[in-house]
């Protein structure tokens, strides 16, 4: 029912109460006529609230990948999770390095190589709607991560990667910037002074008496007074916490009993 027609006879309906509640008509008149009117009511929030028929979906944006995000080995996990809701772009440079890197004679250049044609295998296995190749070159540019911020210029995409330079280069010219391993920061549990947690003690620290192990998520955790223990795990208290570039890392000390 077009919206206008809808409009009209709600006016309409309404009018039409008016007059028979001023001439006094029987009640249940009233009612039918105020029923109907609820109804026409209803159709035209509908109508409001529906979108017009035929209407497209809003296209997903656009997010290209870096070599580095497809080697790192997480980003196929992320897509999986639902976070991560962008058509994903692999411009056909990024495709070349990534190659490049899995025909290296080196061997373990070859295999992180290898794992991001993994990656990308797995992404168009899983979602082939959502994962395009594009052959967008920019020929002025000589270098991967310059081309790579031209070409999410141009197209107004995001950018998906781990490198923490070009992160902060297209950051400084406007492009939205998804960084995994920012997102795997945010991610790790909360510690706090006084908490207490279990820390296996894998190598002697920096610092005299230190010992140095790591929570679940590689945090690294300095304990005092634990020199001694490398190869125990021993509850211990954090003391303090410090932000580096690299993450957060955590100060703790033994439990009384467990001082060595």
């Amino acid at each position: 029912m077009p919206r206008g027609i809808a409009r009209g006879l709600s006016a309409g309906f309404a009018v039409l109460t008016l007059a028979l509640l001023v001439r006094g008509a029987p009640l249940l008149p009233l009612v039918a006529v105020g029923v109907a009117v609820l109804i026409l009511l209803a159709v035209e929030i509908l109508m409001r609230v529906a979108p017009p028929a035929g209407a497209a979906a809003p296209a997903a944006h656009e997010a290209l990948l870096d070599t580095s995000v497809l080697i790192d080995g997480r980003l196929e996990a992320v897509v999986s999770s639902g976070f991560l809701t962008h058509r994903l772009a692999v411009p056909s440079f990024v495709l070349r390095e990534l190659q490049h890197v899995a025909d290296s004679a080196d061997a373990g250049r070859r295999a992180r190589g290898r794992r991001g044609l993994d990656v990308l295998a797995a992404l168009r296995a899983a979602a082939p709607e959502r994962l395009v190749v594009l052959d967008d070159d920019v020929s002025e540019e000589a270098e991967v991560d310059r081309k790579l911020v031209a070409l999410a210029r141009a197209r107004g995409a995001d950018l998906v990667t781990t490198d923490f330079n070009l992160n902060k280069v297209a950051a400084v010219h406007g492009i939205a910037v998804l960084n995994l391993n920012e997102l795997a920061h945010a991610m790790r549990p909360a510690v706090i002074p006084g908490e207490t947690l279990q820390v296996t003690i894998v190598k002697e620290g920096k610092e005299a008496g230190q010992g140095v192990g790591y929570l679940d998520d590689g945090t690294m955790v300095v304990v005092e007074q634990a020199r001694g223990a490398v190869g125990r795990t021993l509850p211990v208290v954090v003391t303090s916490g410090l932000q580096t570039a690299a993450g957060k890392m955590f100060f703790a000390r033994p439990l009384s009993d467990q001082i060595v």
